[in-house]
């Protein structure tokens, strides 16, 4: 039987998590005055994540449908014609559902069973949990299965759930890190498999609900089911980390937290990067440059410049970047192709160049993953004509 022991996240923290940690805490500290100044940003910006969400944390688990349908299902409230279609209809319910109602929702049994029963999926009509045991299976490139995990036996999983569920009452009232404790939940929701299907989406509408409890709802404005869409072969590498062990209770949940925690980072820049050149017009390109590197909380690669100052060619970047290194206004983090620029307002007392290398050499590529699979076509992204309708429903 597993015990849900969450002593390893309040002992010694890996220095490269607690500086992840510290990164979010300085882009968040950036968000109630945004918010407070473009009110207008922010609803455009929930309307496009809203539909981002439902389209990639189904396409996860290879529910899909076309831009077209998806338009006029999540839009226009359209009718489903199929089984895809309704899990697809059913998770747009359950992410409304949350947006809505955060304050009156808790973790807890019932929750999760209304959370699940509206995706439409196997067992879901049942609002139960499973009624036989459940194995997580995969294939290879030959078309061999092999057993990945076997999860909480059906006999069990009423009791682990409720387990799990006093278990976070405990984490979210006796002064946790909700940063550290919310991907532990996630791990262990997931090692139960409280349901035949429908776990992954479940897990990910429940990892929204947790964030928004404790006030982090970057979610609502920026996909992380996107990120983890780009990312998926990492994601489901790291819940393998942290599972293995976990019934016989020799497990570690760092191998997942890391991961969430870059890509809730992820989520935070990608707003930084959006907000970076607001008020930047009527400035010259040297000084678009330098205001955009001002207004970032996080260093920022050539590449993630050329992508926000889409009008400015790459050469003209480089030359103005070397300009704002010589005249000190900037600094420079890393020798390679992928180094990054932070002004040098940004480091603040206590930091150092150094505390931003670890998270270069790991979060980045993630996100350097991310801009690749972006630019490869449009089976990668939102439609353009899907995004502006989502812009405009806003």
């Amino acid at each position: 039987m597993h015990i849900f022991d969450y002593s390893e996240i309040l002992g010694s923290i890996p220095q490269d998590i607690a500086r992840i940690m510290s990164e979010i805490a300085g882009i968040r500290s950036l968000e109630g005055v945004r918010r407070t100044n473009y009110p207008k940003d922010y609803a455009r910006m929930e309307s496009i994540a809203r539909l981002a969400s439902i389209k990639y944390s189904n396409e996860i688990e290879g529910i899909a449908t076309s831009d077209e349908r998806l338009e006029e299902i999540i839009i226009r409230g359209g009718a489903p014609r199929n089984h895809s279609e309704e899990e697809i209809a059913g998770y747009r319910d359950a992410l409304n559902l949350i947006h809505a109602e955060i304050d009156r929702l808790s973790f807890d049994r019932n929750t999760i069973l209304d959370l699940h029963s509206m995706l439409h999926t196997k067992g879901s009509d049942k609002r139960a949990f499973k009624d036989r045991d459940n194995a997580i299976i995969s294939m290879d490139q030959t078309g061999r299965r092999c057993l990945v995990f076997e999860p909480v036996p059906a006999s069990e999983t009423e009791d682990c759930m409720e387990q799990l569920c006093l278990a976070y009452l405990e984490l979210s009232t006796q002064g946790y890190d909700p940063l550290l404790y919310i991907p532990c939940i996630i791990v262990d929701y997931l090692c139960i498999h409280p349901f035949l299907d429908g776990n992954g989406r479940t897990s990910r509408l429940l990892t929204m609900l947790l964030l928004y409890k404790e006030g982090i709802d970057v979610c609502r404005y920026v996909s992380m089911d996107e990120h983890i869409s780009f990312t998926k072969s990492d994601y489901y590498y790291a819940l393998q980390q942290s599972s293995h062990g976990w019934m016989e209770n020799r497990w570690t949940y760092f191998p997942f937290i890391r991961y969430f925690l870059r890509t809730l980072l992820e989520c935070f820049m990608d707003i930084d990067t959006r907000f970076a050149i607001v008020d930047g017009k009527g400035l010259n390109r040297k000084q678009t440059i330098e205001n955009v590197l001002k207004k970032s909380a996080a260093p920022m690669s050539l590449k993630q410049l050329q992508m926000v100052l889409k009008d400015v060619s790459i050469h003209t970047i480089q030359k103005e970047v070397k300009n704002l290194l010589s005249e000190g206004k900037i600094d420079k983090i890393g020798n390679t192709k992928g180094a990054r620029y932070v002004y040098k307002r940004r480091l603040g007392r206590g930091q150092t160049l150094e505390h931003y290398s670890s998270r270069i050499r790991t979060s980045h590529r993630e996100g350097q993953r991310r801009i690749s699979a972006r630019n490869s076509g449009p089976s990668h992204c939102l439609s353009r004509s899907l995004m502006k309708l989502a812009t405009n429903s806003g």
